[in-house]
């Protein structure tokens, strides 16, 4: 099990720190002083907690934003806050954690609170290509990110993620990313280039399977990912509380959809 610790005063980290040990000697236990420090671990270095005890309150980004990033990166996360200020219950709640605990906190509310979230979880979606459209567009491979030899062809993907399992034509995929990517280039010719090179981008990992393709067009199978965006459009509370109003923000194309989200939120 990997915990995530959260809480920008040393002492009351430490505190944390203790107290899980306690409660749960086998776990990798990972201790963060600020916000910029988790999501690097989350983004950047692939790691996805299955719990997350966080403080609330803690300058620039609050644990209640904070906790909307963890679950775009790591959707079977539950967050647990710790905290020392009751007003902040209710909106946590609306947004959907686990739990909430009053500092400070001994092993034996740690242990209760681990108790009452049904662990380990093991998500079907733990194979799966995870994408991630809420703010940049990320893939990732078993925790870690997926590596395109060209952008170009992370748009690709991007693009028919957008389209939501729907055949694209050559000329559709023309029109949305070609404004000036394929200057010099047949498009038609960079097309098939970055098509091939997907397909074997995603051999790489073994589920090239998630590309599919008929007479020059192609399409993703939407039932292979494990996407934000998806989960979503399924109806998942979770995944529409983590949209922050950005979506694929790297492609303007994106800009359409990134609309619909947000007049469906609100």
């Amino acid at each position: 099990m990997l915990i995530f610790a959260i809480d920008d005063e040393r002492a009351a980290l430490e505190e944390l720190h203790d107290a899980i040990v306690q409660a749960e000697p086998d776990a990798e236990i990972l201790d963060f002083e600020t916000a910029g420090a988790v999501l690097a671990a989350v983004t950047e270095q692939g790691r996805r907690p299955d719990v997350v005890f966080s403080d609330v309150q803690m300058p620039g980004m609050d644990g209640l934003n904070l906790a909307v990033r963890i679950k775009n990166a790591a959707p079977y996360a539950k967050i647990v806050f710790v905290t020392a200020y009751a007003q902040y219950a209710m909106e946590a709640y609306r947004r959907h954690v686990a739990g909430y605990l009053m500092k400070p906190v001994d092993a034996a509310m740690i242990r209760e609170e681990l108790d009452a979230l049904d662990l380990p979880r093991t998500a079907p979606e733990a194979d799966r290509l995870q994408v991630h459209c809420f703010g940049h567009f990320d893939v990732f491979w078993k925790g870690k990110p997926l590596v395109f030899s060209r952008n170009k062809t992370k748009e690709l993907l991007a693009y028919l993620v957008d389209r939501e399992g729907a055949w694209c034509t050559a000329g559709e995929i023309i029109n949305a990313l070609w404004e000036d990517a394929a200057e010099g280039k047949d498009p038609q010719n960079y097309l098939r280039v970055l098509a091939a090179d997907l397909t074997k981008t995603l051999r790489s990992i073994g589920v090239d399977d998630v590309l599919l393709k008929k007479r020059a067009q192609w399409a993703v199978d939407r039932g292979k990912l494990d996407c934000d965006y998806y989960r979503m459009l399924d109806g998942d509370v979770e995944a529409l509380n983590a949209f922050d109003g950005r979506y694929m923000s790297d492609y303007s194309w994106a800009e359409l959809t990134a609309g619909r989200i947000y007049f469906h939120r609100h």
